[in-house]
């Protein structure tokens, strides 16, 4: 589907990729993996077109289709979220108001044996036909299905797009992006603004897609679930290898054994060699043979071991000033947004040293309250810091307030104080920005880039109480195991917004779930709260709130469910099924109606002979109106029966 062939790119004095080729083929789910910087971002920015390379060629066949999820959008307002989502089917948009214009002049016109009429009534049963084939029918109930899958509830369908977050419209880009079905689709952090319910529901639509997939992901576990091939990233060259995640870490740790033992014994064969050389060299009868040798030394292909890109951040988190025994207490705290109560009645107490994590859905107040923790929200209740407590905050979109015009060394100098300004080279050296790379400007470095400078800022004032909201999007994955390291050596208090288990494990004592506008603690890291919910992995945490109270004694009949519910839910699906069959046996008895009338209406004499019948055109149309009335009905009853089940 894509053939790239010996590209390279440079920016400035830094190579990118050099010389690097690879092959993406119908079926193939690729992970792109590497540090930040390496080009992850770039590279999906090349195959889409939008960056030019330097050398090499990248071909496609004829019509190939791509669909780009960047993770900078231009959001343009105006439309709402079912309008942005019907956008997506712009051939089937067309179609159909080709479609209602032509029943419109049916209605309208009488000069039925003109010849007008005639190529009026060919080009409706064109459209229809690539109408029919396109799906249009099925539109609306694909566009339920992804909006409902990545968490816009009905209500949200007629909202203005302006109406949400730059997260929420990030998902109205990725729905969009879904619903057009593209032959490749290249996504770039697609799980950054997710809630685990939405990214457990993304990872089986992508499961089931038949194109090509080229991710990017700091998410371990969904990068495993989705991919099927990985292609690493590191110093200009890639590696490229036929497994998930998990399974490249083994054989590339294999490979590079593999690789240091055939150059140690290729070395020892070099030694071994120029010894013979040297000592047989000088003597006439043995000239011959040391020539000989020479030459089988300049043929050999050097063995080089694949450099580990070990290029890591290595910072530490200031050691925490010091304050009272309470950090912060939270009395009675609430938060409206005009008619919709996020928050009520919500009390906290953080003690000195307490390490504390928010989980929960999207849309349940993690976020909310974090921001009015460090006063960013107007609310009701009391707030009040302890003794000498010093906020540091770390925001989701915390990269987008840089300054892209300032280099990244003006950026941490205009942030420093006195005291720091002398640390400035020695902190973002420990970002792994040094020499000419702290002279880039903000503007072209990548999101994991960004990210890491807007945690260098955090660096820069001592701090005892550290407010963090999902501060690994974006992050690369060794990168976001050394800012846990950090964290875990931190003294300060901790309060972490968080879907990402790998991160939150072993790092707090505390775990908040926010549900139904409240929270409700538990003691433990994720793990012990995990354990207590009685819920496998993480991801079930936000799947299925029923599963909470699933596991009772076999014993305590009361909390089984009853055998009236059954037979009820039993009969109700039963009945929900009957009904789709009798709808579909409509479908197909209307649409080959219709099918036999549009035959008929292709023949001159057939057409004269039904268009003297003065209800005839009505009557088409009412039944064309009767196929979509009972093709909603069907997609209403489907949906039911999915609620249902």
């Amino acid at each position: 589907m894509i053939s790239v062939n010996n590209i390279s790119l440079y920016f400035g004095g830094q190579t990118l990729f050099n010389d690097i080729s690879f092959m993406v083929n119908k079926g193939d789910k690729i992970g792109l993996v590497g540090k930040n910087g390496a080009g992850k971002s770039t590279l999906l920015k090349t195959l889409s077109g939008e960056q030019s390379i330097n050398g090499g060629n990248i071909n496609s066949p004829n019509g190939t289709k791509l669909g780009y999820l960047k993770q900078d959008l231009d959001f343009v307002d105006g439309k709402t979220i079912l309008e942005e989502a019907q956008s997506a089917f712009g051939e089937v948009n067309d179609l159909e108001q080709k479609l209602e214009d032509c029943n419109k002049q049916f209605n309208e016109r009488t000069d039925y044996e003109s010849n007008s009429y005639l190529e009026l009534i060919n080009e409706f049963n064109e459209a229809e036909e690539r109408f029919r084939l396109l799906g249009g029918h099925d539109i609306h109930s694909e566009i339920n299905q992804v909006l409902s899958g990545l968490g816009f509830s009905q209500y949200d369908f007629t909202r203005q797009s302006s109406e949400f977050s730059g997260g929420w419209r990030m998902r109205i880009e990725l729905a969009k992006i879904l619903l057009q079905k593209p032959d490749v689709l290249l996504l770039d952090e697609p799980t950054n603004h997710l809630d685990i319910e939405s990214i457990v529901w993304l990872e089986r639509w992508l499961k089931k897609y038949s194109g090509a997939i080229i991710l990017v992901s700091h998410d371990r576990l969904f990068l495993d679930s989705v991919t099927n091939r990985t292609i690493e990233i590191a110093f200009g060259a890639i590696n490229d290898y036929k497994a998930s995640y998990t399974k490249y870490l083994i054989l590339r740790e294999d490979r590079i054994e593999k690789q240091i033992q055939a150059k140690k014994n290729q070395d020892k064969y070099i030694k071994e060699t120029k010894e013979l050389i040297n000592k047989f060299r000088a003597k006439k009868n043995k000239a011959s043979f040391a020539q000989s040798l020479i030459k089988k030394l300049d043929k050999l292909v050097i063995i080089e071991v694949e450099q580990e890109d070990i290029g890591r951040m290595n910072f530490r988190f200031p050691p925490a000033p010091h304050s009272g025994k309470i950090s912060l207490s939270l009395k009675n705290i609430g938060k409206d947004y005009d008619d919709l109560t996020v928050l009520e009645k919500v009390d906290l107490e953080v003690i000195k040293g307490d390490k504390l994590a928010f989980v929960g859905k999207n849309g349940e107040g993690k976020s909310t309250l974090a921001k009015i923790i460090v006063n960013e929200l107007e609310y009701t209740g009391d707030i009040e810091l302890g003794h000498q407590i010093k906020v540091g905050y770390y925001a989701q979109n915390q990269a987008e307030f840089l300054d892209e015009t300032k280099t990244v060394l003006e950026t941490i100098y205009d942030a420093a104080d006195e005291k720091t300004s002398p640390k400035v080279r020695s902190i973002l050296g420990s970002f792994l920005f040094s020499n000419d790379t702290v002279e880039k400007k903000v503007g072209v470095l990548s999101g994991g880039e960004r990210a890491r400078v807007a945690l260098c800022k955090l660096l820069l004032e001592p701090v005892n109480l550290l407010v963090m909201d999902e501060p690994t999007n974006h992050l690369d994955i060794t990168s976001k195991e050394l800012l846990k390291r950090a964290l875990l050596d931190y003294d300060g208090s901790l309060v972490v917004v968080s879907h990402d288990r790998e991160f939150l494990q072993g790092l707090t004592e505390k775990v908040y779930e926010f549900k139904e506008r409240n929270i409700k603690e538990y003691l433990g890291d994720i793990n012990d709260f995990l354990k207590e919910k009685d819920l496998e992995n993480f991801k079930e945490l936000e799947t299925s709130q029923a599963k909470q109270k699933q596991k009772e004694s076999k014993g305590d009949s009361d909390h089984k469910i009853s055998y009236k519910k059954k037979k009820d839910s039993e009969k109700r699906e039963k009945k929900l099924n009957n009904k789709i069959r009798k709808f579909e046996k409509e479908i197909d008895s209307l649409e080959k109606e219709i099918k036999e009338i549009d035959s008929e209406l292709a023949i001159p004499e057939r057409f004269k002979e039904l268009s003297e019948n003065p209800d005839f055109f009505a009557n088409y149309e009412q039944r064309q109106l009767k196929l979509k009335e009972t093709e909603q009905f069907w997609e209403k009853a489907n949906l039911e029966l999915d609620a249902l089940k």
